[in-house]
């Protein structure tokens, strides 16, 4: 266990006498039950006290400062033999008692768990448990890692980012790729950029009149640990005849290809780094220019709650280069957070086919093992609440949420 404790109005001489804070320190160890076997207590001249206790559960640091009445302090314990929780926690509580700070933050940290944090800006975020840590390494783009997980199965992390998993992984997918397919009336070809855990492919590859879908990933290893550790997101695509792998880069591919595609989805990184010119204005240009006739790009614009910047800046450019776009917002448990994508083309709107004729092309095309999507999340999913239509479609100013700040969801597939 960890505290900080803010503006202390105990008795002032534990912060500044190494003998007396020891003293309390044994004996509230020893009134806890847990056992000391080694200490070391200084005073600083003119300053605050550090002090540690070795104990036989492990150990108890502190350290004060008289100037600004702080302390911080640790209590550690093993839990192997026995359970020491409660002992370590009631030592806390009694040197929370002789200090009585004003204010004060408090964790507990169990030591037999091992969590998985994510920050998606400075001031919000939020963690996974792994039961298991299978894979880890680091590639010539960035680091990744595959966990077992309770909640969510199987889990990707690409920079210390949630990627995809098992069990959710429907949520993102089955938004990014069939509002736009199911509104196309004869889909054929369709290009992915990104995606290399096949993911999205998989969705598309369900539309019985899709012919080829190209997959183009920068990352060969990503690639290479879907085929070995995510079956049950691909489900075999990454090995359909329909399907074109090119390991390169997507933004070379664009600029240079001649082909058009009925569906540009972009599974992207967060416009960080290298990614983020496959944000910029110049990118969806490209893009637009390998469209067929009624085709559409769809993508991810980040979550309007932890970067509502971000997701207005999206939309902007998206804006000034289609004739339409629509956006549209869920709930991605993986993500932690409300998200948002896009639908954008020159002529094809999604909003423009019934709900009653999504379910039937869904019957006609034999859409199988849909988790998410149906004729009335179709519609549902592009329903704005009002401050993302302030962000986007209502093209004013929307009161900021959180503080904007550099931190970010990495989402998508590298």
């Amino acid at each position: 266990m960890v505290a900080n404790l803010y503006r202390c109005r105990g008795e002032a001489r534990y912060l500044t006498d190494a003998a007396a804070l020891r003293r309390f320190c044994f004996d509230s160890v020893n009134r806890s039950g847990l056992t000391a076997v080694g200490e070391l207590f200084h005073a600083f001249e003119g300053g605050g006290v550090t002090g540690a206790l070795v104990l036989a559960e492990s150990h108890l640091a502190i350290h004060t400062w008289p100037e600004i009445q702080g302390v911080t302090l640790d209590v550690y314990v093993c839990n192997y033999t026995q359970d020491n929780s409660s002992r370590a926690r009631q030592v806390v509580d009694e040197l929370m008692a002789l200090f009585q700070p004003e204010e004060h933050v408090r964790h507990e940290v169990p030591r037999d768990r091992q969590y998985l944090y994510e920050e998606l800006n400075p001031d919000y975020g939020f963690f996974i448990r792994s039961s298991r840590r299978i894979e880890e390494g680091s590639t010539q783009f960035q680091s990744l890692e595959v966990h077992d997980t309770p909640q969510f199965g199987r889990l990707f992390r690409l920079d210390g980012c949630f990627m995809t998993s098992e069990r959710d992984e429907f949520f993102y997918h089955e938004n990014l790729i069939h509002p736009a397919l199911v509104a196309h009336p004869q889909p054929r070809k369709v290009l992915i950029i990104g995606g290399g855990d096949g993911g999205a492919a998989e969705e598309a590859l369900k539309h019985p009149s899709v012919e080829e879908v190209t997959l183009v990933e920068l990352d060969a290893k990503v690639v290479e640990v879907a085929r070995k550790y995510f079956g049950e997101i691909h489900r075999g695509a990454l090995g359909s005849p329909r399907l074109r792998l090119l390991i390169q880069d997507g933004l070379d591919f664009i600029a240079r290809t001649g082909e058009r595609f009925d569906l540009i989805a972009l599974d992207l990184p967060d416009p960080i780094g290298p990614a983020t010119q496959l944000y910029e204005e110049p990118f969806f240009r490209d893009c637009r220019r390998a469209l067929a006739p009624g085709g559409a790009l769809s993508l991810h614009m980040g979550s309007p709650v932890s970067l509502p910047e971000r997701v207005s800046a999206h939309y902007e450019r998206l804006a000034r280069v289609f004739a339409l776009v629509r956006p549209c917002v869920m709930f991605i448990p993986l993500y932690g957070c409300l998200w948002s994508m896009a639908v954008c083309s020159e002529s094809l709107d999604p909003l423009a086919v019934p709900a009653a004729e999504v379910d039937r092309r869904i019957a006609r095309r034999g859409l199988a093992r849909l988790q998410y999507y149906n004729g009335a999340t179709h519609h549902a999913v592009f329903a704005l609440p009002n401050f993302v239509r302030e962000l986007t479609v209502g093209q004013k100013a929307a009161p900021k949420l959180v503080a904007s700040g550099t931190g970010s969801k990495k989402t998508g597939r590298a």
